[in-house]
């Protein structure tokens, strides 16, 4: 098959198609990690994007789906150099490709992913378009396919990702009402090894549903799109807020920001990958964390707020850590379950979760 990619900006890129044949839009990103194509592809902050891989080898130890961070694919369409058509790994039981045809979704390698990687660097994160099939493709005006769709932050993305009616992890610790604007499974699953009661609920629970659970703490989840647009979970921070814990990861970081009267903003091309270094303001220590989101928090607006800033990112100095040890209140940017990436932000974010939730400072 051909694949062809358009940009918004009239970038056109022929390369070999692969995967399921179709028509796809979204908006562009690209991805840093060397490994774990099968925890990024599953990722559900993906929705509405095409992810673009900079490792130039895809597919090279196949598919287990031992490492899914959900039941399916949620980027639109994949980018990548090379895939290797023939993994020998004791776990894998499909092809790269197999795995992408089975979702129903389109990919293209054999592309200069150095040259888009760039671009997207240079000029922001695009819409982009991405066509794959026989050669009647050509015909197909792919650059104005891309131009043509909504932006990604009209977009009702959370809808999508969140669980469709709520469901329960039983534990002996406190009990949490756990807030899914696409919750990847290893941060339940760093929640769960802690003892933690999780009562999931979808995104746009109102707060009577909340409080039927009648939780010790909340935690607000990742989750694609715009902060803006998760209305039922900020105004669920903002009721709850000094009565009991609140805890977030990457949008939950940002939803709890935004309801406690901080801003946010979209970020030229995100944070997409397993090597941003994050320094703690307090230890001084720098981790190197994995990230995936394309809103940050205004620095700025954190002053005159209840919340403090404990982390910054080392590369660009946006926000990575906020806390309100008065309203007992601790988010973060990046992703300190990791998977994939570095693991040594996990223990330190969850047992402080833990603590505080169980009534420590």
């Amino acid at each position: 098959m051909i694949g062809v990619l358009g940009l918004e900006d009239g970038t056109l890129v022929e390369g070999y198609g692969f995967g399921a044949p179709g028509i796809v839009t979204g908006e562009i990103v690209f991805t840093t990690v060397m490994s774990g194509y099968e925890e990024a592809l599953t990722d559900p902050s993906y929705n509405g994007q095409i992810l673009l891989f900079t490792y130039p080898l895809q597919g090279n130890y196949g598919v287990s789906g031992d490492e899914f961070q959900s039941d399916r694919m949620w980027p639109r369409g994949m980018v990548c150099r090379h895939i290797w058509p023939s993994p020998r790994h004791h776990r894998s039981s499909r092809t790269i490709e197999e795995f992408l045809v089975d979702e129903g979704r389109p990919g293209i390698h054999g592309v200069d992913t150095r040259m888009l990687t760039v671009k997207i660097r240079r000029l922001g994160a695009m819409k982009a378009a991405l066509v794959v099939g026989e050669s009647g493709i050509r015909g197909v005006d792919v650059v104005q396919l891309a131009r043509d769709q909504p932006s990604i932050s009209s977009l009702d993305l959370l809808s999508e990702v969140t669980c469709r009616s709520p469901y329960r992890i039983k534990g002996d610790g406190p009990r949490m009402a756990v807030i899914d604007l696409g919750i990847k499974r290893h941060i339940l699953k760093s929640l769960e090894c802690r003892g933690f009661d999780l009562h999931v609920l979808p995104a746009h629970s109102s707060v009577s549903e909340i409080e039927a659970v009648e939780p010790d703490c909340i935690f607000i989840s990742n989750g694609p799109g715009d902060p803006e647009r998760a209305v039922s979970a900020i105004e669920a921070v903002r009721y709850f807020a000094g009565s009991m814990p609140i805890f977030g990861i990457c949008l939950g970081h940002q939803v709890i920001s935004l309801a406690l009267g901080a801003r946010t903003f979209k970020l030229k091309f995100g944070h997409h990958g397993g090597n941003q270094p994050v320094k703690d303001l307090e230890s001084r220590i720098v981790y190197i964390t994995s990230q995936n989101h394309n809103f940050a928090v205004v620095p700025e607006s954190v002053e005159g707020t209840d919340l403090e800033i404990t982390q910054l990112n080392a590369n660009d100095g946006t926000v990575e850590g906020i806390r309100s040890r008065y309203l007992k209140i601790l988010a973060v940017q990046y992703h300190p379950e990791a998977h994939p990436g570095p693991m040594c932000t996990e223990d330190p974010f969850f047992s402080s979760v833990l603590k505080i939730a169980s009534g420590g400072d």
